[in-house]
């Protein structure tokens, strides 16, 4: 099976921000480290031998489900 790459999960990551009304919010933490944390917890990932044999999505779930053990929370946008 072929390995996914971490800058392909990050374009994904990005693709999928831009494509929807909600974002990370975190009550003690900035947008730049917003960033840190999603690739570290996408990296965290990708180097997870469950998740290398299955889907992109179920990679994303968990890199969310990292996200939120950190204290972000997936909010709706305000306009």
């Amino acid at each position: 099976m072929r390995k996914v790459s971490t800058t392909s999960l990050v374009v994904l990551g990005c693709f999928l921000a831009a494509c929807n009304t909600t974002q990370w919010v975190h009550p003690s933490k900035s947008e730049d480290e917003y960033t840190r944390d999603y690739v570290k917890c996408q990296q965290d990932a990708a180097r997870d031998p469950k998740l290398q044999q299955g889907s992109q999505l179920l990679m994303i779930n968990a890199a969310e489900r990292c996200m939120l053990k950190q204290g972000w929370r997936l909010v709706q946008k305000k306009d």
